[in-house]
């Protein structure tokens, strides 16, 4: 799969290129260039730790970005069975910018939701690029509340820049719809499984991501808000991303020493898009024995450990 190259990557992204004209050169003129190929992929392997080893905020903030990344849906396509899409908010419309529905994980039925983007033009305006409107928020609150009926574990895939902030949105409740379904969240009878896979965007994502447990991709960030408006906001220059990205402490390993997720899931080395299928094994592994661990919680323990779990988030003091 030709996967697009980052800036900071195209060191490797060359040497990538120099090993498959030299395969192609090889096969057409009938010259072996193994032990030239061998070296150039040992250098790559070696790029590519040591490009991955420490990455800066910005520089996951890119690969959280990076349009091959794998989305919901082929996370549900990989991981479970039987997905059946339920749409439509039964008050306005259906938002594709968010989708759920039953599916079968590991034979047991669970509810599955999560944000959705494009792969082109075309998709990212059916999916509004991943930013939900107030009915989006409300469908996925009435499939929350169809899983709490059934004694269903919902399993959620948090992949969005933010809450839609048009005047339409606005208009239709935006604000509300997102502070009901924290609430709503706050008392769900069942399992609430929270997978930050990408973006994981200020109250657009928080209001399908209030879990009794919260994991994070390796190269996932969670931000109240974007660099970009961060460092509009400070700096008036939007430029000024990378330094917001950094002061925000929007990373996997930031947010797990401040204990706002429970625990970091391993990528590949050079992102999620560069094996998906490594990466939604990882996934799998996790929600396995999460899966395991909440259902041995009554209803009333697993309210009770949800809300212990935000109650202690957050240090202040008093005078």
């Amino acid at each position: 799969m030709a996967v697009n190259g980052l800036e900071f990557e195209k060191p490797i992204i060359e040497l990538e290129k120099r090993i498959k004209e030299l395969k192609a050169f090889a096969s057409t003129e009938n010259i072996d260039f193994s032990d030239e190929i061998k070296i150039l992929e040992k250098k790559v392997v070696e790029s590519k730790k040591r490009a991955h080893r420490n990455l800066t905020a910005w520089q996951r903030m890119q690969i959280a970005r990076h349009p091959d990344r794998p989305y919901t849906l082929d996370y549900i396509n990989a991981l479970t069975k039987n997905f059946i899409e339920l749409r439509g908010d039964r008050a306005f419309a259906d938002d594709q910018a968010i989708i759920g529905g039953f599916a079968s994980f590991q034979d047991k039925t669970v509810m599955v939701i999560g944000h959705q983007k494009g792969r082109n033009t075309k998709e990212n305006i059916t999916r509004n690029f991943g930013m939900p409107h107030p009915e989006g928020y409300r469908k996925m609150l009435r499939l929350m509340k169809m899983a709490e009926k059934f004694s269903i574990p919902v399993i959620a895939f948090i992949d969005t820049p933010g809450a839609y902030p048009g005047i339409g949105a606005e208009e239709r409740g935006q604000a509300e719809a997102i502070a009901r379904n924290l609430k709503e969240m706050a008392h769900l009878q069942v399992p609430m499984i929270v997978v930050i896979t990408g973006e994981g965007g200020s109250g657009g994502a928080l209001a399908i991501g209030l879990g009794n447990k919260v994991f994070m991709l390796e190269n996932a960030v969670y931000f109240v808000c974007t660099p970009e408006a961060c460092g509009a906001i400070l700096w008036k220059d939007r430029t000024k991303a990378p330094e917001a990205a950094k002061a925000l402490c929007i990373t996997a390993s930031d947010l797990k020493k401040f204990e706002i997720i429970d625990t970091i899931i391993p990528e590949p080395v050079g992102g999620a898009h560069r094996n998906p299928n490594k990466t939604a094994e990882n996934i799998k592994n996790t929600l396995k024995t999460c899966l395991i661990e909440l259902a041995k919680l009554s209803p009333e323990e697993i309210i009770n450990q949800r809300y212990e779990k935000y109650r202690k988030m957050g240090k202040f003091l008093e005078k």
